[in-house]
């Protein structure tokens, strides 16, 4: 796969985004698309992404799947990402398809060796981490009903290491 190494080696997809909340800088998978595109031409060479709706033990997902072909050789790398159908400002296709796009990001970083993170060490301010609590979902609590386990649940929640609202609480202690 002589063209796929020439174009990981040339590829440039600059962190040019902006998180002005979070205060970093990122690529987006459109980002990663639009600087390779010129180097599948140039090497001729084909990229198609493929996505596939999976549930597993009640935890719905996206598959994507990148396939790069040189002519020859086929290659195909996959990554997935978890829809949550009830997150806060979206409707249900915005879900999927902000799901859609990070999985298929991180397809895109794997074929074409993309590092979106820096080294440890790089980033280590050698402060102590505050550990945020764990928050249960409503969705979260009906798997631990279902399956036993809401005595678990509840004693992980009073121990301060999640959250949960008062009215979740109450579904558990039933």
């Amino acid at each position: 796969m002589n063209k796929l190494i020439k174009i990981q080696s040339e590829l440039k997809a600059p962190k040019n985004q902006r998180n002005n909340f979070g205060k970093y800088n990122y690529r987006s998978c459109e980002d990663i698309l639009e600087a390779v595109k010129p180097l599948l031409l140039k090497y001729e060479c084909n990229l198609t992404i493929r996505d596939e709706i999976l549930e597993v033990g009640g935890l719905v997902f996206v598959n994507s799947e990148c396939y790069f072909s040189d002519g020859e050789n086929e290659l195909h790398v996959s990554a997935q990402a978890g829809i949550n159908p009830d997150r806060k400002g979206m409707d249900i296709a915005q879900s999927f398809g902000s799901s859609s796009s990070y999985a298929r990001k991180y397809a895109l970083n794997g074929l074409f060796l993309i590092d979106d993170t820096k080294d440890a060490d790089a980033t280590n301010e050698h402060k102590t981490e505050v550990k945020k609590p764990k928050v249960f979902t409503l969705a979260d609590i009906d798997r631990a009903i279902t399956s036993g386990k809401q005595k678990d649940a509840l004693k992980l929640i009073e121990s301060g290491d999640y959250t949960a609202t008062k009215e979740l609480i109450e579904k558990l202690k039933k």
